[in-house]
């Protein structure tokens, strides 16, 4: 792509205890286009005789809140939403919220419970899989509560499913707070080395059932959703400059996060020995007193991130600052690698949504093994 695709956004996490959007940091900027947003009554009204033309294309939204601190800020961007795509939220929160989100949507989206029959320790892919089998278009967004398209991205989505079976976009933190700052050190470093994991992805639909879906019993589903196409011979798209807006979880949810995304790199051997070198080789560092080389790997970390925030027109996304974040956010994955490694040697797994998940994804290899023997 030529020039990056900017949207514009809403609130929390899928299938975990609530993530509320921080509320301080750059404000979002308002469009035509884009959906509505705290604060900006003008955001998201197409302007006067400009008429958008409702796309052959579903969105499914997965969610389980333990509270509806921002019920009022999703409806609003569902609202807007339905006017281009088929919306369904498949909803595992507790009963008493689930009525309520019933009476706010009613006549808006299609709100649906996950399917009883379908089981895993993963809620997410449950819900996932409920609102695929539901959906009516084959192209599908599935997205997180946080994940704010506006209708520059979600038109490219629909055109990059014509030729692909699963689109990988980039995701931008707006507003900014220290943590989502923090944070986004990683994506720069997965920019710079490839592509990043965002908190939304597309597929064809005909693709996704063929397939059987994906494993429900893991922790890294949207890994696991990638390889899974890609061992069934499907194709992927991962545009740099397709940007999409999310909204940062509070400070407090960040921090019990941090053991659970590093139990990630579990499914990816590289990252893991990668991370779980940080500790001793900074510890070795210091020992010999090599300051001059503690620096000069801040410095190649940095630079490194700085290819990623430049690259596809990312700084148009990706404040300058982002790119000082990336040694901070090694060095916390490189202490938190070995806590997660330590919970799956001493406790078989790490705790999510109220269980445990032993495993992070299947290789690649191995489902292929497991969709040639269907």
């Amino acid at each position: 792509m030529s020039a990056p695709t900017r949207p514009g956004g809403p609130p929390g996490g899928p299938d975990d205890s609530r993530r509320r959007p921080a509320r301080s940091g750059r404000a979002p900027v308002g469009a035509a286009g884009a959906p509505p947003t705290p604060g900006d009554r003008s955001a998201g009204r197409r302007r006067p005789g400009v008429r958008s033309r409702r796309l052959p294309l579903a969105y499914v939204l997965p969610l389980r809140w333990s509270d509806d601190a921002d019920l009022a800020e999703l409806t609003g961007y569902l609202r807007w939403l339905r006017g281009l795509a088929e919306v369904t939220v498949v909803d595992g929160s507790p009963p008493e919220l689930f009525a309520r989100h019933a009476a706010a949507w009613r006549g808006l989206v299609r709100h649906l419970p996950p399917d009883p029959a379908l089981h895993g320790v993963n809620g997410k892919v449950t819900g996932v899989r409920t609102g695929l089998r539901a959906a009516r278009h084959e192209h599908v967004v599935i997205a997180d509560d946080d994940v704010r398209y506006d209708e520059a991205a979600l038109r490219e989505v629909h055109r990059l499913l014509s030729r692909a079976d699963l689109v990988r976009p980039q995701n931008y933190f707006d507003p900014l707070p220290w943590h989502a700052w923090w944070d986004t050190g990683r994506t720069l470093l997965n920019r710079a080395l490839g592509a990043d994991y965002p908190g939304t992805l597309a597929v064809r639909r005909s693709t996704f059932l063929a397939m059987g879906g994906y494993d429900p019993d893991v922790l890294f589903e949207n890994l696991e959703l990638i390889r899974t196409v890609r061992a069934y011979g499907g194709t992927e798209a991962t545009p740099a400059g397709l940007y999409v807006r999310r909204l940062p979880p509070d400070a407090a949810h960040f921090r019990g996060q941090r053991v659970r995304q590093a139990y990630d790199d579990l499914a990816q051997p590289a990252r893991l020995l990668t991370s779980l070198a940080v500790v001793p080789a900074l510890a070795a560092a210091l020992a010999s007193r090599r300051h001059g080389l503690l620096l000069g790997a801040v410095a190649t970390t940095i630079g490194l991130a700085e290819l990623g925030r430049r690259r596809a027109g990312g700084t148009a996304v990706f404040p300058p600052s982002t790119a000082l974040a990336a040694p901070l956010w090694l060095l916390e994955r490189g202490v938190c690698g070995w806590l997660a490694l330590g919970r799956r040697v001493l406790f078989g797994g790490v705790r999510y949504a109220g269980g445990r998940v032993r495993r992070a994804a299947h290789s690649e290899r191995t489902l292929r093994r497991r969709l040639h023997s269907r």
